[in-house]
């Protein structure tokens, strides 16, 4: 079995740049462009390398080697949606292949070579279809293993096919950088090995001994020996669906009752395939043919109930935003079509009941659930904690079931916020008080940060205990959002516990310990 498996003919279809083709959804030639992440270059342009820009290179490095070098924040998230359709398309010539990496896919020679006439001609199909498609800059590479079909794709201007059992004599030469393992590759140099072949001449044992499976591993490829165990990649089953409608359906009931059918069809097709939706996206398209998309989240798994909810609610969302003076042209009249896409599924198994039914969280979920579908998407809401100066911008309400989406990161240093506990009632937006001193005068600060006079009546009530005040300015050099002040923790008589906020002559209250 393992000779079998180290002797299988692969085709590797590799595709240079791709995170750079992804980002700019453009075939090349690129401008000069980067992708960075943590400040350094994950992937530059052939333009930007003809400049001396290199994977690795620092950021300052880079723009100092090219000033007019663009550079793009790296998402490996767009990588793996944007080679999905090069997958499905290879699919369609070739089920069974292999997915390696964004970028890079490989197959097992023997059949697509079978029934095209050899393995050149099949790389030859292949890329002529990659072509059409739009993709002119793949290359291909056929070999003994994966691992020796990339690099012969990436030696070669467009297709390359390594004889059987050659595959030792054309890793040679190549320097030990190909594997991957950069502190490996420094210990062997430090002892005078610089090339695949020179660490492929030494005794597997000895290399066993020294660095173990890995190094045992690294050293089968070096020999061209490659006994990976790929699983094929099934393709992806098509799990959405659409609803069209002959006239334009403009309330929220019709409209339910219309795609119920089409909520069911989903989770049907989510069931054959073993699976469960956790993400969804759903299009409502109106009678003017815009489209209006939303993704919704749940916190377990979307029933058909679930999908039907949310387009209601997401129709409920398009009326409220509607305007209300919009001419005849523009006005809203009616959906004609809806489509639920599942963006992201899990296994079915991991949310089977239990032996004895739901938990208890399954059952609050349910409860919840419930209330919302009676209140409305926003009915109930829960409670992150953002960065943040003020009390309301630390306050983030997202809807029952979504992912909370945090804009300022609470871990960031925010000199002027206030430290914990904080206060179990936030006022939004902030409540106008008077904060007098024992004649009846408002209290103010000065420019030294001295009280005018002691605090000794919040509204009608007294106060017996104070503290304070701590300055508080952000956005100095936005007029328009320029916030300045003093902060004070006042105790009443009820003894109640009071965050207020001194700006511009003016008291508000932002908070209150309960």
């Amino acid at each position: 079995m393992m000779a079998a498996q180290e002797t299988m003919r692969m085709h590797a279809i590799w595709f240079p740049d791709w995170p750079l083709r992804a980002a700019l959804k453009a075939a090349p030639p690129h401008p000069p462009t980067a992708l960075v992440h943590a400040n350094a270059v994950v992937a530059c342009t052939a333009s930007a390398r003809a400049q001396g820009v290199r994977v690795g290179q620092r950021r300052r490095l880079a723009q100092s080697r090219l000033p007019s070098l663009r550079m793009l924040p790296h998402d490996p998230a767009q990588d793996e949606r944007a080679f999905l359709p090069v997958l499905r398309l290879i699919e369609e010539h070739s089920p069974g292949v292999h997915l390696l990496r964004p970028g890079l896919a490989a197959l097992r020679s023997r059949g697509i070579s079978r029934f095209h006439g050899g393995e050149a001609e099949a790389a030859d199909v292949l890329r002529a279809v990659l072509t059409d498609a739009g993709y002119p800059e793949v290359r291909i590479g056929v070999a003994d293993g994966a691992f020796t079909a990339e690099l012969a794709a990436r030696a070669a201007p467009t297709q390359q096919v390594i004889p059987p059992g050659a595959s030792r004599a054309f890793l040679a030469p190549l320097p030990l950088q190909v594997l991957g393992e950069g502190e490996l590759a420094g210990l062997l140099q430090r002892l005078g090995i610089t090339t695949l072949g020179e660490f492929a001449a030494l005794d597997a044992s000895t290399v066993h001994a020294r660095f173990g499976e890995h190094g045992a591993r690294l050293h089968a490829l070096a020999c061209g020996a490659d006994s990976r165990p790929l699983s094929p990649r099934p393709p992806d089953p098509e799990l959405a669906r659409e609803s069209e409608f002959e006239t334009p359906l403009g309330q929220t009931d019709q409209i339910a009752f219309a795609v119920r059918q089409t909520a069911d069809a989903v989770l049907l097709a989510l069931a054959d395939a073993s699976v469960v939706c956790t993400e969804v996206r759903i299009d409502l398209t109106d009678d003017d043919g815009r489209v209006f998309s939303r993704t919704w989240l749940h916190p377990t798994c979307f029933d058909a109930g679930d999908l039907v909810d949310r387009i209601r609610w997401q129709l409920e969302a398009i009326i409220a935003e509607s305007p209300d003076d919009a001419d005849a042209a523009h006005a809203f009249r009616g959906i004609i079509g809806a489509r639920i896409i599942p963006t992201a599924i899990d296994d079915a198994a991991h949310h089977q009941l239990g032996l004895f039914g739901s938990g208890s969280d399954e059952r609050l979920h349910h409860a919840v659930s419930r209330v919302q579908t009676l209140l409305g998407h926003r009915g109930v809401v829960t409670a992150a904690v953002a960065g943040g100066r003020m009390l309301a911008d630390r306050q983030v309400l997202t809807p029952w079931g979504e992912r909370s989406v945090i804009e300022r990161d609470p871990a960031r240093p925010w000199p002027g916020s206030l430290p914990g506990p904080l206060p179990s009632e936030v006022f939004i937006p902030a409540r106008p008080i008077r904060v007098v001193g024992p004649g009846g005068a408002e209290v103010r600060v000065d420019a030294r940060g001295d009280l005018s006079q002691t605090p000794t009546r919040i509204d009608d009530d007294e106060v017996i205990g104070w503290a304070g005040p701590w300055p508080m300015s952000e956005h100095r050099w936005d007029a328009e959002r320029v916030r300045c002040g003093h902060r004070f923790q006042l105790l009443d008589a009820r003894h109640r516990a009071w965050l207020v906020f001194l700006s511009e002559g003016c008291w508000w209250a932002e908070g209150r310990y309960r």
